[in-house]
């Protein structure tokens, strides 16, 4: 990156946190859990065991190879690194691909939740604006993101709240075994529902990629970004556990397949039904939130990508006041805007999930690689998380796997061509 105008170290461990949890509790802890219910049933709870046991490979390998390169740019960077110019290319345009496509997914759930008859510019105007808050530097990002945090954390404790004292109109319970998985009507039991489902929460999980991505932007960084990125997947782990629990029992299984807003309809049938505007402000700051770290994450990862000459040479800008990659942020901003003005993007937020699991399970390939190892990370974590990626990336729907298996090819044959030009 000889030659290239660095990023300033400004966040500490609470902002690094802060902006990772943020994009974990994003608008899907608000809409996750019902797609999964519908393919795991009453096993919703493994499904979160298993999407959490993957994170936490995934985490530990992010977290080792950012504290030994903390440059923007995530796997991206540590795939060049570590195993040659290919991988790194698939993880960072797998990451790019995928991530624009949740970030237009994000902003029309905003636009719905606040003027559903005026969604589209609604989450345009989000998309702007956000912009403009990360082009006024990074300490902008983490402060607005630790009070939407703060907003979603609040919201989440109400809808537990109301989970627990019901009434319960299902009358479903907590222990929820085998054999009662099954009884709600239309909702699968068997295990094979449960890979798909925790492909699915996994994407939930995958907000720590953020702090690896802003790995040239953190004071301390072998010290912060380890830290950060364990405790904002602890955090966001013990909250979806508990909310799988809650939503399972007040909802039954069924009743949490069938609703588009599992978090919405467990206050509404609940004797908190009144605090429902409640759920609802909380979510539009959930979208907003995850919104805001996803264009910081993608914009670093593009910036990194310039610099290497895999996009173009522009995007690697640096400059402004705040010493931030504006060219690459004003790049993702017109992408997504582009997404939303042309495509029904929420038919294509399941193709990101498969991106996302390719991009760790280059994580976990680089990892394997380090020469040493901390005693919570040993190396066989590294094949777990290698092979559980690739489980969970090919147990997800076919439509997924096809869709963004076509976008990364037509990546890799794009960049193929220009390295022939070169010559």
């Amino acid at each position: 990156m000889t030659g290239h105008q660095q990023l300033q170290r400004r966040l500490g461990v609470f902002d690094a946190t802060s902006i990772g949890l943020g994009s974990m509790l994003g608008a899907g802890v608000f809409v996750a859990f019902a797609p999964a219910a519908g393919l795991a049933g009453g096993f919703l709870v493994v499904a979160v065991l298993i999407a959490g046991a993957v994170a936490y490979c995934n985490a530990v390998a992010s977290a080792e190879l950012a504290a030994r390169y903390p440059a923007s740019g995530g796997t991206y960077v540590y795939g060049r690194k570590r195993l040659g110019e290919w991988p790194g290319f698939i993880a960072g345009w797998g990451f790019i691909t995928g991530k624009s496509a949740s970030c237009a997914a994000m902003a029309l759930t905003f636009g719905n939740y606040v003027v559903p008859q005026y969604a589209i510019p609604v989450a345009v105007a989000a998309v702007v604006a956000l912009t403009g808050v990360n082009l006024l530097g990074i300490t902008r990002t983490a402060l607005l993101t630790r009070v939407l945090l703060a907003v979603v954390l609040a919201t989440l404790v109400f809808v537990a709240a109301a989970s627990i004292v019901g009434p319960h109109p299902a009358g479903a319970s907590l222990g929820v075994d085998a054999s009662d998985a099954g009884a709600d009507a239309g909702v699968p039991a068997n295990l094979g529902g449960v890979l798909p489902a925790a492909g699915l929460m996994f994407f939930a999980f995958a907000g720590y990629a953020r702090i690896a991505t802003l790995g040239e932007e953190v004071k301390d960084p072998a010290r912060t970004i380890p830290r950060a990125i364990l405790a904002a997947l602890a955090a966001a782990f013990g909250i979806y556990l508990v909310l799988a629990l809650l939503l399972l029992n007040h909802l039954s299984p069924a009743g949490l397949a069938a609703t588009a807003t599992p978090l919405l309809d467990a206050v509404r049938n609940s004797s908190l039904a009144a605090g429902a505007p409640v759920v609802q402000a909380g979510a539009a700051a959930a979208c907003l939130g995850a919104l805001l770290a996803l264009i910081t994450g993608v914009g670093r990862t593009t910036l990194a990508m310039a610099r290497e000459r895999d996009l173009p040479g522009p995007l690697a800008r640096v400059g402004g006041k705040h010493t931030v990659p504006f060219v690459a942020e004003l790049a993702v901003a017109a992408v997504v805007i582009l997404l939303l003005l042309t495509t029904d993007v929420m038919t294509v937020v399941g193709f990101s999930s498969f991106g996302v699991l390719i991009y760790y399970a280059v994580t976990n390939a680089a990892a394997y690689t380090l020469a040493e190892h901390p005693a919570h990370g040993p190396r066989w974590l590294n094949i777990a998380g290698f092979l559980g990626c690739l489980l969970l990336a090919f147990t997800l729907p076919a439509a997924s796997v096809l869709g963004m298996a076509g976008v990364l090819t037509a990546g890799a044959a794009g960049r193929f061509m220009v390295l022939r030009f070169r010559r």
